[in-house]
Order: structure tokens, then C-alpha cells, then sequence
């Protein structure tokens, strides 16, 4: 396996270097971006600075027009292959890209790579990420616009989540496409930050943002509402489907039929739209 991985190197080392000599000296100049990050993307976008990217991964849905892009795999599942092949001349990424060996293979390559410095885990580092994102594109003036309508808008999602006195339990179900099975999503979650503003409870703790689902975890939290990320719940494709999950069709909400589809760009991360994303949750859990 090692003789394999070194060769496999070897040939990609091959491929890349053959990407970059065409002869064009501004061929050799244009930048061709890789983003591995769907919600950088989606920041990119925001300040209007997606003009050298050429390709994302397959979670990176939002804006529409960035589906118009080339995606390179699912951001824990990549190839080197697949991503060579667009002849990117800088990476990006968040640090939550895999598989382990084609992150060695890239890095052996020694493609330029990027990942920002801040890490999104409120409304204030959300905001600090966006400024240094903008720095870096030079769209300064554009982040702090952003930044001061993120602000507005989920002060005033926050305000409206505290107006409901009853706070439903919510259980959120996400489809690791990685891994091909589904998980729970737990109050480590920047997902239950969101449910929480918007004036409900999630369901199920844990020790880290997800978990394996089970019929015993299911049970055991007996959620008022479902919330089901877009690609898992698009895959079974019908409530009686989803109520087929372990220990699901047992819950009040299965039985009240309050299971929803919600994207998973909108629930799993911090960005722009954070402020409308939290209303658009607060409608859901509160029917």
C-alpha cells in the first residue's frame, strides 16, 4: 500500500505539473480556485469575490449559481484526481476535509493551500470571519455591510425566538454522505445554537456536534418536531420513508407528522443568512 500511495503521488505530481505548462504566460498568471468549504462559499459569494473560482464540493449548493461550478467530490470524501483535474492553483478549505491520504497527497504536491484563521462558533467570530475573509479578497466595505445586516437581522430572530413561552423539543436527523448512514445531531452543534434562538430545545446531548443514529437515542428524546437535512431526506423521499428510521415512527413527532425538510447549508453553519435562516427554523418548530 505505501509503494502504491508514492507512485499514485508520483503520477499526480506528473498530471499537475503538466496542468500548469501550456506555454501562456497569462494562463500561468490566472488564478483557478478550489473551495472545499460551503459555507466560505457561501461567504465568497456574499462579498462578490467568486471571480477566479472554478470549482467547489458537493456540499457547497448555495448560492444556485455556484452549482454552474464543477464540484470535486464531497468535501470528507475527496480525490485528488478530481481535484487535479480542474488545475487549481490555490485550495481552500476549513480544516474538515478528508480523506487523511489525499490531504497528504495534496500537500505533498504542494499546491497552495488555504484555511482562515477564525473559527465561526457565534454572531461575533461569524463576523470577525467575514471581515478577514473580506481582507483577504479586498472587499472590505463589503464585509462590513454584511457583518451590520447579520447583525440586524438575527438580533431581531433572537428577540422573536423569545417570545414563545413553550420551547419544543427538536431532534435534527443529517445524512453523512462520507460515511453513508445517518446521524444526530447534538446540542454541540452549531445547529442547536440556531434552534435555541429560534425558541425551542434540541433533544438529543452529546459529547461532540453529531452521533451515530439509534433507536434507543431516538426514543429516549421523544422530539415535538423533526428537522431532516435536504440530501437524507430527499433520499427516502416520503414521511412514511423517513417514520421507517430507527425508533423515528415512535415520536410525537412522527405521529403528528411534524417532520420537515430544512437545507442543511441553512442549519449546519454560521453565514450571512444566519439571521433569516433562524426565523425560517423559528416558522417550523413553532407550527
Amino acid at each position: 500500500m505505501k509503494n502504491y500511495n508514492l507512485f499514485l503521488v508520483a503520477i499526480l505530481s506528473l498530471i499537475f505539473s503538466a496542468c500548469g505548462s501550456n506555454g501562456s504566460k497569462k494562463s500561468e498568471e490566472k488564478a483557478r480556485v478550489v473551495c472545499l468549504s460551503k459555507q466560505y462559499n457561501e461567504i465568497i459569494y456574499a462579498l462578490d469575490a467568486e471571480k477566479d473560482l472554478v470549482a467547489v464540493d458537493l456540499s457547497s449548493v448555495y448560492p444556485k449559481e455556484i452549482n454552474k461550478l464543477t464540484k470535486v467530490g464531497y468535501h470528507r470524501a475527496l480525490s485528488a484526481e478530481g481535484i487535479l483535474a480542474v488545475k487549481p492553483t490555490l485550495i481552500i478549505h476549513d480544516n474538515n476535509i478528508g480523506p487523511d491520504h489525499v490531504v497528504a497527497q495534496l500537500n505533498k504536491l504542494k499546491i497552495p493551500m488555504l484555511a482562515f484563521n477564525t473559527e465561526s462558533k457565534d454572531l461575533k467570530s461569524t463576523c470577525a470571519l467575514i471581515s478577514e475573509m473580506g481582507k483577504y479578497f479586498h472587499k472590505e466595505k463589503e464585509a462590513k455591510t454584511i457583518n451590520e445586516k447579520l447583525t440586524k437581522e438575527l438580533n431581531e430572530a433572537i428577540a422573536s425566538g423569545k417570545k414563545h413561552k413553550e420551547k419544543p423539543s427538536v431532534l435534527i436527523i443529517h445524512y453523512g454522505q462520507a460515511r453513508n448512514h445517518y446521524l444526530i445531531v447534538t446540542n454541540k452543534s452549531t445547529a442547536a445554537k440556531m434552534v435555541n434562538w429560534a425558541g425551542g430545545k434540541l433533544a438529543v446531548n452529546g459529547d461532540r456536534g453529531m452521533k451515530q443514529l439509534s433507536a434507543e437515542a431516538i426514543a429516549a428524546s421523544d422530539p415535538d418536531v423533526i428537522l431532516m437535512t435536504d440530501f437524507g431526506y430527499d433520499r427516502l423521499g416520503s414521511l412514511d420513508k423517513i417514520k421507517e428510521l430507527p425508533g423515528v415512527g415512535a415520536t410525537k413527532a412522527a405521529r403528528n407528522n411534524k417532520i420537515y425538510r430544512v437545507n442543511e447549508y441553512d442549519l449546519i453553519y454560521l453565514g450571512p443568512r444566519t439571521g433569516k435562516n433562524t426565523l425560517a427554523i423559528e416558522k417550523l418548530i413553532h407550527q
